[in-house]
């Protein structure tokens, strides 16, 4: 047996088309999309979405999206879903053309809330103000 029959035909797709050293994740993410477990194109085009973008983890805890184990930076979680994507093209068998056109139905993030400056403390004031001057 060769090792190009070792893995599924949409694992060897994702091989080929993410076959560079730099792109191991991307090929890692490409054969998530082949093995998701949806069984329709819709299915696994979701999938991807949860594998890629991170959730909070704890209901209603958002600072539990920093412990989900998705890429985590904002183009990462794209490049994330592209790849996953040409994996779910690859299981299902759609036209590359259509699988190029899939986007996230993520919402974008909301900016980051505006802090206010913090204002400075009132002088502290010297000890002999504090002292009534009493002369002897």
């Amino acid at each position: 047996m060769m090792p190009q029959q070792w893995g599924s035909p949409c694992g060897s797709q994702c091989t080929s088309k993410y076959a560079a050293l730099i792109q191991i994740p991307w090929r890692v993410f490409c054969k998530k999309g082949c093995d998701a477990d949806g069984e329709t194109w819709e299915e696994c085009l979701a999938e991807c979405n949860e594998i890629c973008y991170k959730d909070p983890v704890l209901k209603d805890q958002q600072w539990s999206a920093y412990i989900d184990r998705s890429p985590g930076a904002d183009n990462y979680s794209e490049k994330c879903f592209h790849a996953c994507v040409s994996g779910c093209g690859y299981k299902f068998k759609i036209h590359p053309e259509k699988v190029h056109q899939v986007r996230s139905n993520r919402p974008p993030k909301p900016p980051p809330p505006v802090r206010k400056p913090i204002e400075p403390a009132s002088q502290p004031r010297s000890p002999s103000e504090d002292v009534p001057c009493t002369s002897a």
